[in-house]
């Protein structure tokens, strides 16, 4: 008899359990050879030594979102997580045979069928949006994500979608679960779409395996070799050609040099001057220290007064050598390029080798009797600006981005926007400055990928995750500079307890609540209305979203600026905790060598009781200790 009620009682034990989760059959019913077709076979450049454990989260969302368009369940059920483990571990294995997925990211077996306790199914996230939410996100996410403006739209209307309940475990949790279910149903590409696959879950799956990637590396190559062979060239070139010299016996302090073919090509410009190194000295009194009006880690900026009379400001490289003439061609030919009111203006420069002080290389801009904007915010001017100022240089700024990324010919990315690199002329018009480390934007590419480099607190999360570079990496640091021009507070603080804290969050968490207008600075002189106030916040706040897509260009930025009527869109949320997040990203970049993040202090002004050489007017201050800061004056 006993026998008998046991016997019962398990088998309604069984049958009214959910037969998704009792299933006897372990293999996984994920299907991850989905990463395998988008990735072609190859290694995703969203996967790199820093990001693996964030793109093994990611990927398995965009897994979990296949699986639940395919059975309306979210989760797999809990007997084929070893398999499916197994599957996930065989797909990275592909690419990185030594990394183990679930020792190195402290994931536990289960947490591959665990997520948010309250949601298993289809029916019952839906049970949670009302209809005019989710018809409002099927309609907006119904299309192809791949470009910018309809991936924006998307994931604004994503952020509408709820996040309930507990979460079990690391992997996947409830903030996830809005991606999971639009790239599952709202769009009907699927999560396997590579568009899809970026916009929601942040992945990039361009690989070196696929076609496109062998294409260029054979372009890398026949670069490489090319640059060698035309190396080699100059190399013997220039052996001749002192040796030619030395026989004809010619001397003298000083001897005018060639750059190449990047500053020969500029020399036919009818406004470009090229100065000898005697006029240079004559115009800075010989590089007297009482003319230093700035200092950075490329070296010292000048006054000087030019032989028609007017002031300009001489940016003097320091350590320079014949290697070291790319980066200053560079400079000089993106500034030569353009012309904009609000974007410094290049008036010549001068290369020459001198028998005492070696290697010359100075830039001649348009001084800037108002210094940069770091000056007035956070330097000793004692002055706090108008807002009418602050409103002016802030659209001046927006014009002049905008002419860089939509005017210029080719487009051109500044990638160290910051607040000591926005100059102010003597009516207070902004100028951006500061090109050493500007990119030219080949029409038609939607990113590049390259070394990280620009100054911690105002790099973009994909640019330092990933780096990969495009117009909105500027968009993010304008924003920040925004934030600052608005508060009066620096892109990165320390709290009580000495612990890094980033504007971008500070703002967001005011934003958020309903309490923009805390942003603004207290005592600000001649306030303007609540309203134009109100929008430059969320303005910057947009512009400084951790995710890529949902900042608007710099167009649409001035628009906004100059418009009255034309409205802000609304803010997503932001998806990851971003504080700790990006300082995280930028103090391991910074720390490994691979790219130039550098202080964010930029441009410290001169003052004589700061100089660590007082005891030489000449050339010593350039080899200063202090350092490396990426800024000009």
């Amino acid at each position: 008899m006993t026998l008998f009620f046991f016997f019962n009682l398990l088998t309604l034990f069984f049958f009214t359990l959910p037969f998704h989760s009792l299933s006897l059959n372990a293999t996984c019913p994920l299907n991850f050879t989905i990463l395998t077709t988008l990735s072609g076979g190859g290694r995703p450049s969203s996967f790199d030594s820093t990001t693996r454990c964030q793109f093994i989260r990611q990927a398995f969302r965009l897994v979990q979102s296949d699986y639940l368009r395919r059975t309306t369940f979210f989760l797999p059920p809990l007997n084929s997580s070893d398999s499916c483990w197994q599957s996930f571990q065989s797909y990275v294995n592909s690419f990185e045979p030594t990394f183990n997925i679930r020792s190195f990211c402290g994931f536990e077996t289960s947490f591959i069928s665990q997520g948010c306790v309250n949601i298993t199914t289809k029916s019952d996230f839906e049970a949670l949006v009302t209809n005019s939410v989710l018809q409002d996100v099927n309609h907006n996410c119904n299309q192809s994500l791949e470009n910018n403006s309809p991936c924006a739209l998307c994931t604004t209307s994503v952020s509408t979608l709820p996040a309930s309940g507990p979460s079990i475990g690391n992997l996947s949790d409830c903030t996830a679960y809005p991606s999971v279910y639009v790239a599952a149903f709202s769009n009907r590409f699927g999560p396997s779409d590579p568009g899809t696959a970026k916009c929601l879950f942040s992945l990039d799956f361009s690989s070196e395996g696929s076609s496109g990637g062998k294409k260029k590396v054979v372009i890398v190559v026949v670069s490489v070799v090319c640059v060698f062979v035309l190396f080699f060239v100059i190399v013997g070139f220039f052996g001749y050609w002192k040796l030619k010299r030395k026989r004809r016996g010619m001397g003298g302090n000083n001897t005018e040099m060639d750059l190449g073919s990047g500053l020969d090509s500029m020399d036919q410009s009818t406004t470009l001057i090229r100065f000898t190194i005697d006029d240079v000295k004559k115009s800075t009194k010989n590089f007297h220290r009482d003319n230093i009006i700035g200092r950075g880690g490329y070296g010292n900026v000048y006054r000087g007064v030019i032989s028609d009379g007017s002031e300009v400001a001489l940016k003097r490289f320091k350590n320079c050598s014949a290697a070291g003439d790319a980066s200053f061609t560079h400079e000089v030919e993106v500034i030569a390029s353009i012309r904009h009111v609000n974007l410094v203006a290049l008036r010549g420069y001068c290369s020459a080798t001198t028998k005492y002080e070696g290697y010359q290389r100075i830039i001649v801009t348009d001084l800037m009797k108002n210094g940069s904007l770091h000056d007035h915010l956070f330097g000793s001017m004692g002055i706090k600006l108008s807002w009418p100022t602050r409103q002016q240089i802030a659209l001046g700024t927006a014009r002049g981005l905008a002419y860089l990324h939509y005017g210029a010919q080719p487009s051109i990315i500044h990638r160290d926007i910051k607040a000591s690199n926005i100059l102010l002329d003597d009516r207070f018009e902004a100028k951006v400055a500061d090109f050493g480390l500007a990119k030219f934007n080949p029409e038609g590419m939607t990113h590049m990928s390259t070394r990280v480099a620009g100054t911690m607190g105002y790099v973009a999360p994909e640019y330092a995750l990933y780096g990969q570079l495009t117009e909105r990496s500027d968009v993010f640091s304008f924003g920040v500079v925004l934030l600052e021009l608005l508060s009066g507070r620096k892109a990165l603080q320390t709290d009580n307890d000495g612990q890094p804290s980033a504007l971008t969050d500070w703002a967001w968490s005011l934003v958020r609540t309903g309490r923009a207008l805390d942003v603004v600075e207290d005592g600000m002189p001649e306030p303007g209305p609540q309203q134009v106030l109100e929008k430059y916040v969320l303005i910057a706040v947009l512009c400084s979203h951790p995710q890529l897509y949902a900042r608007p260009t710099m167009d649409q930025v001035v628009k906004m600026m100059e418009t009255a009527d034309e409205s802000v869109p609304s803010i997503p949320e932001r998806p990851i905790p971003f504080v700790a997040g990006r300082l995280d990203i930028e103090r391991t970049v910074s720390m490994s060598g691979s790219g130039q993040l550098s202080s964010p202090t930029g441009y410290q002004p001169y003052t004589l009781e700061s100089d660590p050489h007082s005891s030489n007017s000449n050339s010593k201050e350039e080899g200063s200790s202090s350092p490396k800061i990426l800024s000009t004056y």
